[in-house]
């Protein structure tokens, strides 16, 4: 099948499954419980979730999947091969509380290199797509990333774990970045902010997150002309496009400058402490 064809399902798929988020939303009939103790998950995770495992199944059967809520062993990433990837609900705290920045994050990697991505976002009625060469896309028409040359004229989005304790550190690059820059968004959704630096709206965006929470929105960033990395070595065995520790995604001009002043705020952090 061809890539083309593989992401028409694909954003069909997100389509049905950001229907039932909506549906979900307004009945307001979903549970809410915590994993690992701090984060919140809720029955309609599971529920789309599964609906995206029985499409993806029923269309290309087989296929080796991480998604967070149904199939999140994380050995598939070092796995060659095909794989989709997917994030059910990235977002669930604004989910959960009414807030529109929610999206169906969908990625198809071959040995783990992206080649298709989708980010469905129901409230806000769009949706982000890119194939690997070809552009991105919003609804149907191109987009690309800001122009933005300098820090000081640049918005930048983050976002923090879940765990209190490991917030600390994550202050300081908080506080150099605010000194530095136009301001700072914290949205809540990372794959979200990944199609906002694709289509101008930001100018960079920072964070550790999981690779269901970026796959699909690092590539429709990169093919809208940002520049894609991390701020240290990824470990070896480990794809890029699957290893979310330290991802640095902004418009091309500010991501040297971005990178520097991010690992010197972590080394007067290590310096002070």
């Amino acid at each position: 099948m061809q890539t083309a064809q593989r992401l028409e399902i694909a954003v069909d798929i997100a389509k049905r499954a950001g229907q039932a988020i909506l549906d979900a939303r307004q009945s307001q009939d979903f549970s809410r419980r915590y994993k690992a103790g701090n984060e919140l998950v809720t029955d309609t995770d599971v529920a789309v979730d599964t609906l995206i495992a029985h499409a993806l199944e029923e269309h290309f059967p087989g296929e080796a999947r991480l998604t967070e809520e149904l199939s999140p062993d994380r050995d598939a990433i070092e796995q060659s091969g095909v794989l989709w990837v997917v994030d059910p609900i990235d977002g669930t705290v604004n989910f959960a509380h009414g807030l529109p920045h929610v999206a169906v994050s969908i990625a198809w990697l071959r040995d783990g290199q992206a080649e298709l991505g989708v980010v469905h976002a129901p409230f806000l009625d769009e949706t982000y797509t890119a194939v690997r060469g070809e552009g991105a896309w919003c609804n149907g028409e191109r987009i690309r990333v800001s122009r933005a040359s300098r820090l000081a004229d640049s918005l930048v989005a983050t976002g923090f774990p879940y765990r209190r304790d490991s917030r600390p550190p994550l202050i300081r690059r908080l506080a150099t970045v605010l000194e530095h820059c136009q301001d700072v968004r914290r949205n809540g959704a990372a794959a979200l902010d990944l199609c906002n630096v694709a289509c101008g709206r930001l100018d960079a965006y920072y964070e550790s997150v999981s690779p269901w929470d970026f796959a699909a929105g690092v590539l429709i960033a990169r093919e809208a002309g940002a520049r894609t990395g991390h701020l240290y070595d990824c470990p070896s065995g480990i794809p890029e496009d699957l290893y979310g520790e330290n991802l640095l995604v902004s418009t091309p001009d500010i991501h040297a400058d971005l990178a520097k002043l991010l690992i010197r705020a972590d080394e007067d952090r290590h310096e002070t402490g």
